[in-house]
């Protein structure tokens, strides 16, 4: 099989590269990526060799197009996109743009050339948040009720991929997934940036509402999901992509802490943001049931290991630090919104 990976050298995108290049070795693949400043191609460094990397923009339709052409591309797998929440409240405009008007460009060089499959990459926020003592959660038939930029971008790029798989006959399938945590991770996202300020002895910043939960899942497992769904997944449907494993941010810095050492005094409250969802939680049934998936990465066992990578990798995330494009805790959210 030959694929296309967009967004292949972030997080999750050189994650789901890396398991790929494992359990798919005979496959070709190309990875597109714009390096944005979370986008690292050092990231991709042991599998140079295997793949074949293009810098550019999923927007860039006849960019995508000949890479379509050229490689005669079976499946797209999209990972391109902004998601800092934090950031897309300064800047939302940057995150509307990639996350709907250069996935729509993505979307039409898939149509006029013919893929056959295109496999989107979508989060729980799309949903809203919920209660944090509820005892429902999120299925694939559920409203969607974004509430910040970034949130409502994605959503908005959620409908574009439907939109072209009705009107246009697109091959399509979604996954909506919750957390990722592993190695990779750009040290502006809540574990790698608890894990490298501890080692450096600087303080955890913590949102005031430091009850607030997420539902966490490896970038492995979701990459194992990502697999399932192109190889048996139905065309058109949704997949959630979740594990039931909730921690709230204080239950996560006290880990962090407690693995390095460190003492509780590095944790720091620092305000909301605005419109800081409480919690998220899939409901997974319809992938287990259908497509048997179901995570193996324990998340204790998991978090210790990508604790330990961090302690070990200070050469790929150090010179990172200094391209986050905000500081949680030092913005003034009175003067941007």
């Amino acid at each position: 099989m030959r694929l296309l990976v967009t967004g292949g050298a972030g997080f999750i995108g050189s994650n789901f590269v890396r398991y790929w290049s494992q359990s798919h070795p005979k496959d070709e693949v190309v990875v597109l990526d714009a390096l944005t400043y979370a986008g690292c191609r050092e990231s991709l460094g042991d599998l140079e060799s295997w793949i074949t990397f293009v810098k550019g923009d999923i927007g860039d339709k006849a960019l995508v197009s000949q890479l379509l052409r050229d490689f005669k591309v079976d499946l797209v797998v999209n990972f391109a996109a902004e998601s800092h929440n934090s950031l897309a409240i300064l800047d939302p405009k940057r995150f509307f743009h990639t996350n709907v008007i250069s996935t729509v460009g993505l979307l039409e060089a898939c149509k006029d050339v013919g893929v056959g499959r295109f496999h989107h990459v979508s989060t729980c926020e799309v949903y809203g948040d919920m209660e944090l003592d509820s005892t429902e959660s999120f299925t694939e038939t559920s409203p969607y009720l974004p509430r910040t930029p970034y949130n409502a971008s994605k959503a908005a790029s959620d409908h574009a991929v439907r939109s072209y798989h009705y009107t246009y006959g697109l091959p399509i399938s979604i996954t909506n997934c919750a957390n990722n945590y592993g190695p990779y991770q750009f040290p502006e996202k809540i574990i790698p940036l608890f894990t490298t300020n501890a080692l450096d002895n600087l303080p955890l910043p913590l949102y005031a509402s430091v009850n607030n939960k997420r539902e966490w899942i490896h970038a492995l497992d979701h990459a194992r999901a990502i697999d399932l769904v192109v190889e048996n997944g139905k065309e058109g449907e949704t997949y959630h992509v979740g594990t039931s494993v909730e921690k709230s941010i204080i239950e996560i810095a006290d880990r962090v802490l407690s693995l390095l050492g460190k003492p509780e005094s590095l944790k720091t409250i620092v305000p909301d943001r605005p419109s800081h969802d409480r919690r998220y939680l899939l409901d997974s049934t319809k992938i287990r049931s259908a497509l048997g998936w179901e995570p193996l990465i324990d998340f204790d066992e998991g978090l210790s290991e990508t604790v330990q990578w961090y302690f070990e990798n200070r050469a790929w995330w150090e010179p990172l630090k200094g391209r986050a494009p905000i500081i949680e805790g030092v913005s003034s959210w009175s003067k941007n919104v």
